[in-house]
This record gives C-alpha cells, structure tokens and sequence, in this order.
C-alpha cells in the first residue's frame, strides 16, 4: 500500500517537508487531496480530522496514513518515515539528533510566518501590516542570521556536506526547504545572510541536483511559492 499524504493541495506549506522525503525515497505515495478521483479531494482529509469515533486524532494537516497507523505535525511525521525511507541514521543517537534538527527547522518556519502574521492566524495581512513590519525587522536582523548561523555550526561540524553522518537525511531535505522558502520569502535578507554561510549554499544546491528532487522540482507535483503559504514575499517586508 502507499503511504498516503494528507495536506492542502493548493500550497506548499508544511506539508512539503513531508513530499519531500518521500520524492527523495522514490517510494509510493499518494497525495490525497490533489487527486480528482472520487477517492481524492479535500473531502477525506477533513473526514478523518472531524471523525468523531477516532480517539486519536491529528489537529490539523498535514498527516500521513500508513495502513492503519496515523500521524500528525510534520516532524513527528518524518521521525516515523526517517527509518522506513533510509533517511536517518541507524543510532538512537543520530535519530533523536536528526529529530531534534527538524524540530529546529520547524521553530525557524513558525517563526517565518509570524513575520506576515504576528497578531494571529485568522487576520490577514492587511490587518497587521504596522505589527508585520516590525516583527519582520528583527526576523530579518536577528533571528535569521541565527538560524543560518547554527545550521552552517553543525554543517562544519560535522564535516560540511550533511546535517548528520555522511548520508542525506531528511533534516538536509527539509533545511533545503527553509533556505528556498526564505529566498523566496525575504531574497535580500537571505542572500545577504548566506554569504556567511557557505556550507548552507552547497547543501541547498547538491539538495537540489540530487536527481530524485531535481525531477521532483521540474514537476506539476511542485507546487509554487505563493502569498497562500507559510513562505509569503511582500517586498515592504524585505526592503
């Protein structure tokens, strides 16, 4: 059985991490709500989130179904998948250390959409564009420069080529997915901070030429960058 993909079909989003280290794999997967048969569409994801008779059920997308097992929030989902893929150490260490990389990814991407959203999620941006603008000021000065910062750290540490041991996990796949959504999002702030960051450089592009993703990029199953998403650009917030 493939393993199924339940995400919103229309953005990237957090989901894509998960797409990510499946296309990486080459293994099967279906990705629910972007099929047009009767089987696909947003329907059954939002069955599963309501289903009142699950008494484990995720908040909210993305998740993934393997069989019978259910797994919500993208790291929990890709702790899950790192064994099964080959895209994680075999030491209980370097799987926790793997984790614990991805959990950091995922406050640098929350922290990415605070910058278009820092009064709430259910405003839109025109609501807080005065409160956008300073938080996206100290994301810029401070808080991105640290992250790349502490990426290009453990890269050096570690010997400059991956995240953890000498082989792709899916912690390299998903800071791909960060540097490209900030390129996106704040291009003169990232360009700018990644000139302190070579070793970041070299990871996002061998990312990007590995053969599976590279495809993978060239595709319709690629969905693009938008203001919809989680890596949003507004010029005003990278001047």
């Amino acid at each position: 059985m493939p393993y199924e993909l339940h995400y919103w079909p229309m953005i990237q989003g957090r989901g894509e991490f998960v797409r990510l280290a499946l296309e990486e794999s080459g293994v099967p997967y279906v990705d629910v709500a972007r099929r047009d048969d009767e089987a696909g569409g947003i329907a059954p994801m939002l069955d599963r989130l309501s289903d009142p008779e699950n008494p484990r059920p995720p908040l909210a997308p993305p998740f993934l179904r393997d069989g019978a097992v259910v797994i919500g929030q993208t790291a929990a989902i890709l702790l899950y998948l790192g064994p099964r893929l080959g895209l994680v150490g075999d030491s209980e260490a370097d799987r926790i250390w793997t984790h614990q990389l991805q959990l950091t990814i995922a406050d640098a991407v929350n922290e990415a959409h605070e910058t278009h959203h820092p009064l709430g999620v259910g405003l839109y941006y025109a609501d807080q564009k005065p409160e956008a603008a300073r938080r996206a000021e100290s994301f810029r000065a401070e808080r991105l420069p640290k992250f790349f910062g502490y990426f290009e750290r453990v890269l050096a540490g570690n010997g400059g080529e991956t995240l953890v041991g000498c082989s792709l996990s899916y912690a390299d796949l998903s800071l791909f997915q960060l540097i490209a959504g900030l390129d996106y999002a704040f291009p003169k702030a990232t360009r700018a901070a990644l000139r302190d960051a070579p070793r970041l450089v070299r990871l996002h592009a061998a990312v990007a030429a590995r053969p599976r993703i590279a495809a993978y990029l060239a595709s319709d199953r690629r969905v693009r960058f938008s203001e919809d998403g989680i890596f949003r650009h507004y010029p005003e917030l990278d001047p």
